[in-house]
């Protein structure tokens, strides 16, 4: 049997056995060495840790546009493997290699030009300012590493081979997690560069990744002339996680403007959220990996029943797995600051805000999984919506309202109210998505 025949046979639960360990496993090594990277920084300025947080959101622009290219190769590659068209399947394996070194170069361009006036929109300290621009210009103008490793990462996904791609984020993750005392401290005999040690960890690690699943997942760029119809497939399946993603980036940064107003540690508790967030969202973000080629082979070959099975069988999967992470932010948020910072008004900002984001990891399961289910089926405007929804419409409105109203602790509130409310709008999408699907079925009726 092979890897996509596997996708359409075999059970749902022994799938996302097989595919989900994999995933989770390079995840929670990046996650580590993103907290690594923080527990560090931490160690040299309080400054150092509030860029970090600054920073983060043009990271996530950075991932989102590498990563949303990247799906959208590696959902229309099992859409043409499910319907056993190989030939077409490798013609968008060819386009990855030209689309990560055109967004890397455009991305590069705009942030090193923009990094300066971006840093001093975020903060009045001149300290901060000058780190984010040394961190943020190392980062993004070096990045195509990650732009690259992402392409031919999803190449190799979408043929069902996990194990490269996970080889490779974790060899990438080593690589980061020791350069950074060494550059940050200047071990060794190295110098000591400070933030800009964390930023040139950051990216060898990504340049290292990269190679490693070049061999797999590089595939020869088909005729010129093929690209637009291409990139129309690619980029109408791939723009919904990238604008996902790149919500985050606005909604992220539009909620540190609103902390802002309050303090700066109010904006480096947000950032210290993010930075445990993404550590135990390891099993959401494997799973939305997982499930992509997943729905995509079965809604190819006709199979709705599967494609149900498969999303109810994820949220339920998500939502047991999550549960840690609430337990954690609830019984030892004060612990898990301390990891970071010692400074007194991050512990008594970050222990409240703690307790009250900790009840929203179990909503936010379905809130994100019914857009990746959306996506995977190529119903990108419900994807869409449900994005906006969440990121656009909810969480900066909702947030500066709560604030407004009730001051820095009902702001934390944003949280759980957004993920309840987006649940709620891709509740009523898939029951759209059903109708359709059974008039698209019964036509006569």
């Amino acid at each position: 049997m092979t890897d996509n025949e596997f996708f359409g046979t075999a059970r749902i639960s022994r799938i996302l056995m097989k595919l989900t360990p994999p995933v989770m496993l390079a995840q929670l090594i990046q996650a580590l060495y993103n907290i690594v990277d923080s527990f560090f920084i931490g160690r040299c300025s309080e400054a150092g840790l509030t860029a970090l947080s600054i920073i983060y959101p043009l990271q996530l622009l950075m991932i989102a546009l590498a990563v949303g290219t990247g799906v959208g190769i590696n959902t229309a590659m099992a859409y043409f493997l499910g319907i056993h068209d190989r030939k077409r399947a490798d013609e968008i394996a060819g386009t990855s290699t030209p689309l990560a070194l055109g967004m890397w170069a455009l991305f590069a361009a705009v942030t090193c030009l923009m990094m300066p006036a971006y840093a001093r929109m975020s903060t009045p300290s001149e300290e901060v300012i000058r780190q984010v621009v040394t961190y943020g210009r190392i980062t993004c103008v070096c990045s195509i590493g990650l732009f690259l490793e992402s392409g031919w990462t999803k190449v190799l996904q979408a043929e069902g081979n996990m194990t490269r791609p996970m080889t490779a984020q974790i060899l990438g993750a080593v690589v980061n997690i020791v350069l950074d005392p060494l550059l940050i401290f200047g071990l060794a005999g190295l110098p000591e560069l400070g933030i800009a040690g964390a930023a040139i960890a950051t990216v060898s690690g990504q340049i290292v990744a990269a190679l490693m699943v070049f061999r797999g997942g590089f595939r020869p760029s088909p005729a010129r002339q093929l690209y637009p119809a291409l990139m129309r497939r690619i980029y109408r399946l791939g723009v919904p996680n990238i604008l996902m993603q790149s919500a985050y980036t606005f909604y992220i940064l539009g909620l540190n403007l609103i902390l802002k107003t309050f303090s700066d540690q109010a904006v480096t508790t947000l950032g210290l959220y993010y930075k445990w967030q993404t550590f135990f969202f390891i099993p959401l973000g494997a799973m939305q990996t997982c499930i992509v080629p997943v729905i995509s082979y079965n809604y190819a070959a006709g199979n709705l029943r599967r494609c149900h099975k498969t999303l109810m069988e994820s949220i339920v999967f998500g939502m047991a797995l999550m549960s840690t992470g609430t337990l954690f932010f609830e019984l030892i948020p004060g612990p898990m600051l301390r990891v970071f910072s010692q400074d007194p008004e991050v512990l008594r900002i970050g222990v409240y805000a703690f307790r009250c984001i900790g009840p929203s990891f179990l909503p936010i399961v379905t809130a994100q999984i019914f857009p990746v289910f959306f996506q995977a089926a190529g119903y990108a405007l419900k994807s869409s919506f449900l994005t906006i929804l969440r990121t656009v419409i909810l969480f900066v409105p909702l947030g500066w309202l709560l604030a407004r109203l009730g001051g820095l602790e009902a702001f934390w509130m944003v949280f759980p109210i957004t993920e309840i409310l987006t649940t709620l709008g891709g509740v009523l999408c898939y029951r759209q998505f059903l109708q359709q699907e059974a008039a698209r079925s019964h036509p006569s009726d």
